[in-house]
Parts: C-alpha cells; sequence; structure tokens
C-alpha cells in the first residue's frame, strides 16, 4: 500500500470509526454481510426506543444480548493503531459510533463516544446511573428484566438506541473536531447513520482530506480522496505505520 504524501504530512487527524474496527476483538458489526440485523432484521427492535419500552419481552431479550455479547472482547491491531497516533500527537480526536470500550481499554484518551457506552446503565425514568456489570449480575441471579433500585423505572443500557436524541454537546465537539482537522480517516463504518455520517461531509467542506477504510462499499466513497478495503487489522496499523 502506497502511503500518499498528503497524509504522512497530516498532523491534525479526526477519526470516525464503526463497529468494523470491532468484529477482530469479537463483537460483531450490524450491517455488513453477516452482520446482527442482517442475519436477523428482528433484533434491531432491541435497540428501538418505542419497542423497549413498550415490551417487556424486548427488554428481555436485550438484556441476555447484552449478557452474552463477547463479554471477553478485548482491543485489537486497529485500536492499538490509534493509541499509537494520539501518542504520535497527530490525533485530532477519536470519533465512535461504537458503544463497546474498547478504545479507551486500549489506552486512546481523545474519545468521543457518539452512541453513549454500554458500560453503564441508566434509568429511563430518573436518569440515575449504574454500572453494566452490577445490571448484569442481578441478570445472572434471575432478575429477567431488572428495575431501577431508586425509583423502579425501566434501566437501559447508556448507548443511544434508535427513537433516542443524541447528547447536544458530544454531536457539536464531534462536528468542531470534524471542521478542525486536515485528514478525517473513517475506519469500519457503513457511514449510512446521521448525524456521524455527517461529519465526514464537515471534514471535506473544510478542507480535509477524507480516507475510508471499510470491506463494503459507502455513500461517501465518491467524496473519499483514498478508499482502502482491505481488513483494517492489517490496513490501519500499515497506513498509520507508514506516515509516521
Amino acid at each position: 500500500m502506497t502511503v500518499p504524501d498528503w497524509l504522512a504530512a497530516a498532523r491534525r487527524i479526526c477519526v470516525l470509526t464503526g463497529a468494523g474496527i470491532s468484529t477482530d476483538s469479537g463483537i460483531p458489526d450490524y450491517r455488513g454481510p453477516n452482520g446482527v440485523w442482517t442475519r436477523d432484521p428482528d433484533a434491531e427492535k432491541l435497540v428501538t426506543l418505542s419497542y423497549y419500552v413498550a415490551d417487556p419481552e424486548i427488554r428481555r431479550r436485550a438484556w441476555l444480548m447484552r449478557r452474552d455479547t463477547a463479554p471477553d472482547a478485548r482491543p485489537n491491531a486497529g485500536h492499538a493503531a490509534l493509541v499509537d497516533l494520539e501518542r504520535q500527537g497527530r490525533l485530532r480526536a477519536l470519533l465512535t459510533q461504537n458503544v463497546d470500550g474498547l478504545h479507551t481499554d486500549a489506552g486512546s484518551t481523545a474519545v468521543l463516544e457518539l452512541h453513549g457506552s454500554v458500560r453503564e446503565v441508566e434509568c429511563l425514568a430518573c436518569a440515575a446511573r449504574t454500572p453494566m456489570a452490577e445490571a448484569l449480575a442481578r441478570v445472572d441471579a434471575g432478575e429477567a428484566d431488572p428495575a431501577c433500585t431508586d425509583c423502579g423505572g425501566i434501566l437501559k443500557s447508556a448507548t443511544i438506541s434508535f427513537g433516542q436524541a443524541l447528547d447536544a454537546d458530544v454531536i457539536d465537539a464531534a462536528a468542531q473536531a470534524a471542521a478542525d482537522c486536515d485528514v478525517l480517516l473513517a475506519v469500519g463504518t457503513s457511514l449510512g447513520v446521521h448525524p456521524a455520517a455527517g461529519l465526514v461531509e464537515v471534514a471535506a467542506a473544510s478542507g480535509a482530506r477524507v480516507v475510508i477504510v471499510n470491506a463494503e462499499p459507502t455513500p461517501y466513497d465518491g467524496l473519499a480522496d483514498l478508499v482502502v478495503r482491505e481488513p483494517i487489522g492489517t490496513a490501519l496499523p500499515r497506513l498509520l505505520a507508514a506516515a509516521d
């Protein structure tokens, strides 16, 4: 792979990651050929707020999904490459659509979690937050749909479900980072979910180069200065090491 001079010279790289960067850690993606929603479209209801609130059975299935989704997942080479980029002082911000916390586990600090985190649980009634581990322990102890211990309200992972508002401060900070970079690197994201996908346009409109590393085509490939279809676990470290 030949790394363009402009990527090697970049000093303010904004990275946007999606589920594809975590598949090597054993966490399945959503919209890929073997994605969770591709294989079982009904599974999307588990992360749709209206279904979740209305149907106790959906909540019971969601708790089992949280318990069983790669509980031993660890960061992989793709996550490590982004830690190296930050240590070089060339990372403007790491914007992630992922909720798995693996960027933080790997050692990245400049992380904005656009869609929240699965590491915590939030009450939909009183907004109290507690560790996910505590809620999953209650599930293992026999509570199929654990309720808030403070007010009895419905508990949900502290992630952004379909139909739920994003954190405006987080999205504003992400847009500022995208507008203030010389390269936007989109990794492992289908770029099909907004407003996260729109950050590519924000960066390009501000004069940044765009690099897309993804197994499948995205709606923004035509806007990109470089598109890489190789596996992320090998392509991303090689791209960033060559640009060091």
